[in-house]
């Protein structure tokens, strides 16, 4: 029973990085052959961000307040699969842009839901959440290298149906969930202004939130960038694996580090390692740079993720756990990217490269608030 339980929640993160692992190196180049400026792919992707705002809230709160995940996650895994299909036939930035709100309001409330179930049965079942999250990150290595090879012999426009191959899987995934028979109609629905209420949420999911905004120049404009210093699609998905191996290496060694580290403190380190990582990427396309770079990725996204899951898992009731998810996948994730990522399409088109610096500013920020709330207040036990 634990081990099959595992087994669909690997396949669940499986499914789901290996689409992101398409989607983030890849998508930028998609809009870019068809010929769209740095400027308008920064605004299709921050538009992206921009509906998560309200659906990251909503739909994760409506699932708390059901008491069933999955249902809903299928239903937002079918409207991504049909939105995302709708963008091989059009050409308009407006239309464009729609579709691109649509595929953001129903994606990104699925791996929030996808996370309370998994945060939920692995504690009951005693077992950790890094061995099982992996499967997400080696999946995305997997997407990321297969998909730059792909992409040099098919050239950009394989990337969309890569995409689409992919999100029917995570469809699939889906539906293979446990459909939480503990949670069915909770006598008292959670209210969502309890969650508010409790101290140190909202500077945690701020601290985190900074640090993993600083990506937004990597996500959108890496592959770009790197591809005009002549760097080839193979060499950038192995660039893109790099930094994903190590976050696998991060996860599978979890508990080892959480028996060093409090998540506050890990956030604090991670913080502080990702304002080099964007340093060092901000100094040049030189591989003998990148590399290093790359390699702290374990720590500018997975360690980072990792202190947030444990804070929000260990300090907030589980009636309110899915709510919790999605309201840091509202303001840490989707409200700080689609502010920042328009204007990290400004500030590359500007200044290449040297941009770079800007987001190791944004980690510093907030590397800071993570060390005053790791030295101060704290989010209760329930």
């Amino acid at each position: 029973m634990a081990r099959a339980l595992r087994l669909r929640l690997a396949l669940f993160y499986g499914a789901s990085f290996a689409a992101i692992g398409v989607w983030l190196p890849y998508w930028p180049v998609w809009l870019a052959a068809q010929g769209l400026t740095p400027i308008e792919i920064g605004l299709l992707l921050a538009a992206n961000f921009w509906p998560r705002v309200v659906t990251s809230i909503a739909i994760p709160h409506a699932a708390d307040r059901l008491g069933r995940r999955r249902p809903l996650m299928l239903l937002l895994a079918g409207i991504t699969l049909i939105g995302m299909a709708l963008f091989a036939l059009v050409h308009e930035l407006w239309a464009l842009l729609l579709l691109s709100l649509m595929t953001g309001a129903s994606w990104a409330a699925i791996l929030p839901l996808g996370e309370a179930v998994a945060l939920e049965e692995l504690k009951a079942q005693g077992f950790g959440y890094g061995p099982v999250r992996l499967w997400g990150s080696i999946a995305f290595i997997l997407a990321s290298v297969a998909g730059g090879w792909w992409i040099e012999r098919g050239g950009p426009g394989a990337v969309l149906g890569l995409l689409l191959t992919l999100l029917g899987l995570n469809l699939i995934a889906c539906l293979q969930l446990p459909d939480n028979v503990r949670l069915i109609r909770p006598p008292e629905p959670p209210r969502f202004g309890r969650l508010l209420q409790l101290p140190g949420l909202i500077r945690l999911i701020f601290a985190a939130g900074l640090i993993q905004v600083s990506h937004a120049l990597y996500y959108g404009f890496a592959s770009l960038h790197w591809r005009a210093a002549g760097l080839g699609g193979t060499a950038i998905g192995w660039l893109w694996a790099e930094g994903v191996f190590a976050e696998v290496l991060l996860f599978a060694a979890a508990g080892a580090v959480f028996r060093r580290f409090s998540p506050l403190k890990l956030l604090t380190l991670a913080g502080g390692l990702t304002v080099l990582r964007w340093c060092l990427t901000a100094a040049g396309s030189d591989l003998g740079l990148l590399i290093p770079a790359q390699a702290l990725h374990g720590a500018s996204f997975g360690a980072v993720h990792l202190a947030t899951m444990h804070q929000l898992r260990d300090r907030v009731p589980p009636e309110l756990l899915a709510s919790a998810q999605g309201f840091y996948a509202a303001i840490g994730t989707a409200l700080l990217f689609g502010l920042v990522t328009p204007a990290a399409g400004w500030l590359y088109a500007r200044a290449g490269g040297a941009a770079f610096l800007a987001m190791a500013g944004l980690a510093l920020a907030g590397t800071v608030l993570a060390a005053r709330l790791a030295r101060g207040q704290r989010l209760p036990s329930h």
